[in-house]
């Protein structure tokens, strides 16, 4: 069953272009479309490794055109813990495990601001590893210890 997103939990003003731009600043991209190409390819990365309602509760929170690069792909069989993550990351796109480190910390953590502290807890526990700190959220290192 292919699940379609909507943005029902998504906050009202938040478009993804709003989201772009915040990606844009945050990540002092030169560019609209490297911020989009940023968020594009870490979107598609994150579908890869969160499954189960954890999936459908992002997508849902997220604005639609988000949502349809986070489920764009079906999930892998095997979840990468967060370096591998990143170096996955920096394969399919041709940077540097640093570069994709900052993208995804970028994406990640507007990401995390825009769903909230619970769904970012939620989706950070079941996945392994290395995740939290890409999120933005140190602490939820302390609670997983």
């Amino acid at each position: 069953m292919t699940h379609e997103p909507r943005s029902a939990g998504t906050p009202a003003d938040m478009t993804v272009h709003r989201l772009l731009e915040k990606i844009r600043y945050e990540g002092a991209y030169p560019t609209r479309e490297r911020a989009e190409d940023s968020l594009r390819a870490v979107l598609s990365a994150l579908g890869r490794q969160v499954t189960g309602e954890e999936r459908v509760a992002l997508a849902a929170a997220l604005p639609r055109e988000a949502a349809l690069l986070l489920t764009a792909e079906a999930p892998d069989v095997h979840q990468l813990n967060g370096s591998a993550f990143v170096r996955d990351l920096a394969e399919r796109t041709g940077g540097t495990p640093a570069t994709a480190r900052w993208d995804a910390g970028v994406v990640l953590s507007e990401i995390a601001e825009l769903v909230g502290k619970d769904l970012v807890t939620r989706v950070v526990s079941h996945l392994p590893p290395g995740y939290a700190l890409l999120f933005g959220r140190a602490e939820l290192l302390a609670q997983a210890a």
